[in-house]
């Protein structure tokens, strides 16, 4: 039976008449296409809303993480939802990387998506202060060093550097980074008192470069993971740089221990439901995206959310 694809798509990440000529060069002959471009004021919502009320059986998103999320917002919130599908279009494209979806072409993506595997992955949702709407993520949320980055990140640069770009601004975020005493508490244990300058939740843990911050994440085992940093000079940098890129990545790559190691300036947490409250505003960030300022934060999972063709 021919399937109906919604594609939703970001303008200024591809060209239209190019997305246009490498899906119908791939996708099968008697597949139904349906179009939405996304806007400035909507960057999917309501075009995926009309994709599911169109009856699509796949639902495209064609951009960055902040494309996929919101695509992925809707779908999670639909019960019989159509599959997802992801062109990854972006910087960072972190869900794609964690999910072996090929990166910088347009046509292997798209072969991905045709050949119709699907899997069930889990999905996070925050609410922040006294917001009165949850919003989605994918890969991470967190305040810190890792939000500092994406604020002191050029916007150019970046744009013609990618992921590297980032590099550019971690001396200035380290310097902005400023350790702060918070309250935690994991599913429905005691409040805990901790002290850090950044703090990562995740469905999933690799970033750019090949590095994994949170190597227990897997983006099907309905948990979130943690990572609580809280180096302030060289020699814990180096002692926290060595055990996120040697004891946890590549020694284990190599076969050595799967336990994930933990130093005192590198924790490693992991829960359901996560509330944190902390002392005064700090920036966040949302799948690399930035988020703004925030005292106060409730995060959960919602297992098996999203039908993936990966």
């Amino acid at each position: 039976m021919a399937q109906r694809f919604g594609i939703i798509w970001n303008s200024t990440k591809i060209e239209g008449d190019a997305l246009r000529d490498a899906v119908t060069d791939v996708v099968p002959a008697d597949t139904e296409l349906m179009w939405w471009e996304t806007s400035a004021d909507d960057p999917g919502r309501a075009m995926t809303t009309e994709a599911v009320r169109a009856g699509c059986d796949v639902v495209i998103a064609v951009g960055g993480d902040g494309t996929v999320r919101t695509v992925a917002e809707i779908l999670a919130s639909v019960e019989n939802a159509p599959a997802l599908g992801i062109v990854p279009q972006g910087t960072g494209n972190l869900l794609a990387r964690n999910l072996g979806i090929p990166i910088g072409s347009i046509p292997k993506a798209l072969e991905v998506i045709a050949a119709g595997d699907e899997r069930r992955i889990d999905m996070g949702w925050t609410r922040t202060d006294d917001a009165e709407v949850e919003v989605g993520f994918l890969v991470m949320v967190g305040f810190g060093l890792d939000a500092h980055m994406l604020a002191e990140t050029d916007d150019d640069l970046k744009s013609k550097a990618g992921w590297l770009a980032y590099v550019a601004a971690m001396g200035r975020a380290v310097t902005a980074s400023e350790t702060v005493d918070f309250h935690i508490t994991l599913d429905d244990g005691e409040e805990q008192l901790l002290s850090g300058h950044t703090l990562l939740i995740g469905n999933c843990g690799d970033i750019q470069g090949g590095v994994t911050l949170l190597p227990d994440a897997v983006v099907d085992d309905g948990r979130l993971d943690l990572l609580l940093i809280s180096a302030d000079n060289v020699t814990q940098w180096l002692q926290t740089l060595r055990t996120v890129v040697w004891d946890n990545g590549i020694r284990r790559l190599l076969g050595g221990d799967d336990e994930t190691v933990s130093i005192d300036f590198a924790q490693h947490l992991t829960g359901e439901a996560i509330a944190v409250a902390l002392p005064g505003p700090v920036p966040f960030e949302i799948d690399g995206e930035e988020a703004g300022d925030i005292s106060k934060l409730a995060v959960r999972v919602q297992p098996g959310a999203l039908r993936v063709l990966c």
